[in-house]
């Protein structure tokens, strides 16, 4: 195809020159003849290739050399074009020499005299993106805003989100398994729209009133519906044509299930508003690999970073879009690589642009998350428990705030030891014996959450009885090693085991309280060590972590975690475990610290220092999300569920006379996603075979291919692994961890559906109604997507009557599977 074109050229050339004054022919000089082709996948919207078409000295062969320019792209997206590349030997096939003519046509087209009336057009066609964005957008935003306000009651997990916007608001702490930059923002909107922060957001149902509560459901809302908008603008760049981006647009715009997550004050909107939004900064600096170091190219990739940080800072499952990107970069930075036209100076700043962008800006701004999060919530509040002693003491009103005890643990102190796994308490005791048949019938040892005198212990020697606050005996510290007792402080009863069984563990040792006034016995012997500590070293208040070893039967002091029946309180279960593996249900640290021989000191001096906070909010979080259960009458579900819609999610009511809200996704754009994936497995492996087996692709199928397996590509990995990584978690899922992988697939399906609608086109060129193929393909799937949205829109905005397993309901021909509870 280029070897005809360029003798074509040639020829032209030659008949235009001038004879030479001395009747010689000049030498072979290289002309150039500009060649426009609209529409190139790897090329951002406007950009064309110019070909420069040298005819050498010699002969021998033809090549091509590409540029990049500036042109508006053809309307309606058009078919990609195929990148120009150079080809040996002859040039005889039937397709080349057709391609040939078609070049040809396009450089006499470039020279026609009708070219300055293209800045009209271009101007023409400019106004016609921005005004489908525009409309897209403003769909999207009268979607998610319609009926914000209903129901005027709590739904699902507005109970906790709101409930922490409160908690903001009134800069009382708390604890979420989830980092805090979401729920800072719900705050903020709610402060910033008048909310004063006095609603208890105690349980679903619970009516508003008088509270303002729209503004935080506006943010959200607000985030919600700027998903579109950023998936056409992703689905735009990845295929160059408007018809996909559009489709992509209306999949979105009328599901059903993300038009209910944007509706309510959750963070499942602000973490896909920071997902796609990574994407589509992502797509764009990749677009701009050909003007590396520019402007544009530096705001993208540092957008990337913001968005990554945003992202990582509302739900660690931004993690996944952080995978992610760090892939592309590691290809970009391989592919670079592999470029010998490039200095090491200049891999070297590519290498360092790409660590300050998209490493080092985003942990920047996640800590600062967490350092305006720390800064706000400084009053004690429900979330102190789960935080070590000596994180408490920075929060105003908890009583190791401002407090002042002695330093070191001495000999005669009186003594609270509280667990470190999360939600355990301290050591307790009480005048209760446990059951008959329940090991020996001796004094019940516990843990409680709650502050008690009952959690009061005397630490003392081993091997003596006497009084070591005797003002006449020294001070005599505990330090590390040393064998002790810890007598209850109410009941004069030793900490005691046994190698009776624990009530219930299995392979446990039981523990309780023995003896008269401190007098028992060998078993109330323990050795007390601290973690990662030599011998001798002295045992500080709230900064030692210690363990206490049984000393006859060698277990470890800890706590299972199961609660006991009524006959213990329904308190924590307090075993000696004869595993001796490092566990934090068997660390404990000392709090409370009371001795009138030692000296005080400000428990200011003992606060962790800000690394140490961050550190321990993470172990903390992580330990509440692997421990996560299913709440009373919840619904949780599997991940195998998802992409087929199997079930869906209670968001209000329940009975036939409640205002019902019930998230499900459309079922025509989530079984339209689930075909779309596996046609493009299919589809994507025939062109990647087509393509590694040097197959001849004629100049549109192959500009075609190479959209759906470089865009395409993209996207189905977005989708892997915004879903795969669930199988592996051990903790509670819900049907709403779909969603974010339900975008990509969303986006895929426009993409992978007007790629092969063109194709189709294409194939029917010959039939005088082959271009209608296209137009008619993309409007009934946008057809039918309303409608479908028509049919369910009442899972979203609310439905009040008869249930679908009333024949009475006008939902009832709309139950398809029985599964869905509505």
């Amino acid at each position: 195809m280029l070897c005809a074109t360029s003798r074509l050229l040639a020829a032209r050339e030659a008949s235009a020159l001038p004879a030479h004054p001395r009747g010689r022919a000049p030498a072979p000089r290289s002309r150039r003849r500009e060649l426009h082709f609209p529409g190139h996948p790897e090329l951002p919207p406007g950009d064309f290739l110019v070909g420069r078409f040298t005819k050498p000295s010699v002969p021998t062969g033809r090549r091509v050399i590409l540029r990049k320019g500036r042109m508006p792209p053809a309307a309606g997206g058009g078919l990609a074009g195929s990148e120009l590349r150079p080809r040996r030997g002859r040039c005889g096939s039937q397709a080349a020499r057709a391609a040939s003519r078609d070049v040809a046509t396009e450089a006499a087209t470039a020279r026609s005299p009708k070219r300055p009336a293209l800045p009209s057009s271009r101007r023409f066609e400019a106004a016609g993106r921005w005004a489908l964005l525009a409309l897209v957008t403003l769909t999207s935003f009268a979607s998610r805003f319609h009926r914000l306000d209903q129901p005027p009651h709590i739904c699902w997990d507005e109970t906790h989100f709101g409930k922490m916007g409160s908690y903001y608001i009134n800069r009382t702490f708390f604890f979420d398994v989830h980092p805090p930059l979401g729920k800072m923002l719900i705050g903020l909107a709610g402060y910033l729209s008048g909310y004063d922060g006095t609603f208890l957001f105690q349980k679903p149902g619970d009516n508003y009133e008088h509270h303002s509560y729209m503004g935080m459901r506006g943010f959200c809302a607000f985030l919600g519906s700027m998903l579109i908008p950023l998936a056409y603008l992703t689905v735009l760049e990845l295929s160059r044509s408007l018809s996909a981006a559009l489709l992509t647009a209306a999949l979105l715009t009328f599901d059903t299930g993300c038009l209910t997550l944007s509706q309510y004050i959750l963070l499942d909107p602000i973490l896909m508003f920071f997902i796609m939004a990574a994407m589509l900064s992502m797509v764009k600096y990749n677009s701009c690999a050909n003007r590396p170091f520019s402007a544009p190219w530096w705001f993208w990739l540092s957008l990337t970073g913001v968005n990554l940080a945003g992202a990582l800072g509302v739900k660690f499952v931004g993690l996944f879009i952080i995978l992610q990107v760090g892939w592309n970069t590691l290809s970009d930075l391989w592919h670079l690589f592999g470029d010998l036209s490039l200095s090491m100076v200049t891999l070297g700043k590519h290498l360092t642009a790409r660590i300050l962008c998209l490493i080092v800006l985003p942990l920047a701004l996640y800590i600062a998350t967490y350092a305006v999060h720390f800064m706000v919530l400084n009053k004690s509040g429900p979330g102190d428990g789960f935080f070590s002693s000596a994180f408490q003491a920075r929060l105003s009103g908890n009583n190791l705030h401002n407090a002042s005890i002695p330093e070191h643990l001495a000999y005669g102190s009186v003594i609270t030891v509280k667990n470190l796994r999360m939600a355990i308490g301290y050591l307790h005791s009480h005048r209760h014996f446990y059951p008959e048949g329940v090991g020996a019938r001796q004094q019940q040892v516990t843990t409680y959450l709650h502050k008690d005198y009952n959690n009061l212990w005397i630490i003392k020697k081993h091997n003596s009885n006497s009084d070591p606050l005797d003002p006449s005996l020294p001070v005599e510290f505990v330090r590390h090693g040393d064998i002790i007792r810890l007598e209850h402080k109410e009941t004069s009863r030793n900490l005691h085991s046994h190698y009776h069984e624990a009530p219930l563990t299995r392979k446990h040792y039981q523990v309780t309280g023995y003896g008269i006034n401190g007098s028992g016995d060998s078993n109330d012997f323990w050795r007390i060590e601290v973690i990662n500590r030599k011998f001798g070293n002295r045992i500080k208040v709230l900064r030692s972590r210690i363990r206490l070893i049984h000393l006859i039967t060698g277990c470890v002091l800890g706590s299972s975690g199961k609660v006991l029946p009524k006959w213990g309180w329904e308190q924590m279960e307090v075993t000696c475990t004869p595993y001796l593996k490092e566990t934090l249900s068997s660390i404990w640290n000392v709090e409370d610290h009371i001795n009138p021989k030692l000296p005080n000191i400000s428990l200011e001096v003992l606060q962790p220092s800000f690394p140490e906070i961050m550190l321990e909010s993470h172990m903390v979080m992580i330990r509440g999300n692997n421990g996560l259960k299913p709440k009373d009458n919840e619904f949780t579900s599997k991940p195998w569920h998802w992409p087929i819609n199997f079930q869906g999610l209670r968001f209000s009511g329940a009975n036939d006379t409640d205002f019902r809200v019930y998230l499900l996704g459309n079922p025509v754009v989530w079984w339209l996603n689930l075909l779309s994936i596996a046609l493009y497995v299919l589809s994507a492996s025939v062109f990647a075979v087509a393509v590694q087996r040097g197959a001849h692709l004629p100049v549109e199928v192959e500009g075609l291919s190479q959209v759906l397996l470089q865009g395409g590509g993209q996207l189905l990995f977005g989708w892997m692994m915004h879903y795969f990584p669930f199988f592996l978690m051990g903790r509670v899922l819900y049907f709403h961890h779909y969603f974010p992988a339900m975008l990509f697939s969303s986006m895929l399906t426009g993409l992978l559906w007007d790629t092969l609608l063109r194709l189709c086109a294409w194939s029917l060129a010959s039939y005088p109604l082959a271009r209608c193929v296209h137009v008619l393909g993309i409007l009934s799937l946008l057809l039918g997507t309303a409608y479908s949205f028509y049919l369910f829109h009442p899972l979203a905005y609310g439905m009040v009557g008869p249930l679908a397993q009333d024949p009475r309901s006008p939902m009832a021909g709309l139950r398809w599977l029985e599964s869905w509870d509505f």
